[in-house]
């Protein structure tokens, strides 16, 4: 038995040797092929792998964006670019959006919409009127989806350049009254500071370094953005420029005014409080209350009528 088992187990090493020894020259050829496709994919000219090279972005999205951009204008109107940038002025100059890209954006979110609409009515299985509403409605949304955008972030801005705007004079007051010049205390601000109001400061102090002069720049700095209170901050600058009015006094009164005008909007939004918590207090609140006191009577009511 003994001398058996011995056998079978030189038997079975002796097959696997042969097995292995019949499978070698495959895997060999196979692993010299693959070198070979890896080599001359790496060793390929340039040209042949510069268009697989490229992102998607350049390689799809920038044609898509060509090619919509003739119907997009038309779509839009001959004045659609002057309206467009001063949008993305007030809004900032988010990154990477143009004219071009908004107005070609809305040709593609009108198509997105479109399709959204349908897929979404072919799913709720809605009778052709409806689901024509829901078309129009798709395209109408996904046209303007791009102006949407833009009127947020619009809003955004303006309400950080609001909040923003005391602090900044502020910090200008202590500066020009410790000795330093207007345009050295813009750029302490504009050093110091983080937020759009800072970026628009340093706009300012570019625009004046290529030549342009100070009233101009403010004056610049006035049309980019739609908050009141920064309007009336470069009104006063100009004006003291113009007539030679000592800066720091200005800056002192307008420190001021910002002060109380903060003030009276804290106390505005708190007044307004009451009235926004009326309809949660109405739709969620008092129902949970009637049910928790009138739930036990009712039920009271209901067993003795019985």
């Amino acid at each position: 038995m003994t001398l058996l088992l011995v056998l079978g187990f030189v038997l079975v090493v002796v097959a696997l040797v042969l097995v292995a020894l019949a499978l070698g020259p495959s895997e060999a050829a196979g692993v010299t092929r693959s070198l070979a496709v890896l080599e001359a994919m790496t060793s390929a000219p340039k040209e042949l792998t510069k268009e697989l090279d490229r992102p998607f972005a350049e390689r799809v999205l920038a044609p898509l964006q060509q090619r919509t951009l003739g119907l997009g204008r038309r779509l839009s109107g001959g004045d659609s670019a002057e309206r467009i940038r001063a949008k993305l002025d007030l809004a900032g100059n988010p990154p990477g959006w143009s004219v071009d890209r908004v107005t070609s954006s809305k040709v593609i979110g009108a198509v997105a919409g479109l399709a959204i609409a349908l897929v979404f009515s072919l799913m709720l299985g809605q009778s052709l009127s409806v689901r024509l509403v829901m078309l129009v409605v798709g395209l109408v949304i996904g046209f303007f989806a791009p102006n949407l955008y833009l009127y947020q972030k619009i809003y955004d801005r303006s309400q950080r350049l609001q909040r923003e705007l005391p602090d900044a004079i502020d910090l200008l007051t202590i500066s020009v009254e410790s000795g330093l010049g207007f345009d050295a205390a813009i750029q302490q601000v504009a050093r110091h500071t983080e937020g759009p109001l800072a970026d628009e400061f340093a706009r300012v102090l570019r625009e004046m370094q290529i030549g342009q002069g100070r009233s101009a720049a403010l004056r610049g700095l006035a049309d980019r953005t739609n908050v009141p209170d920064v309007r009336t901050f470069v009104g006063a600058m100009v004006q003291a420029d113009a007539f030679g009015i000592p800066v720091g006094q200005v800056l002192r009164i307008q420190s001021q005014e910002i002060r109380v005008k903060r003030r009276q909007r804290a106390e505005e939004k708190a007044q307004q409080v009451p009235v926004k918590m009326t309809i949660p207090l109405i739709f969620c609140i008092l129902p949970c209350l009637f049910i928790a006191v009138m739930g036990p009577a009712a039920i009271s009511i209901m067993d003795n009528l019985k």
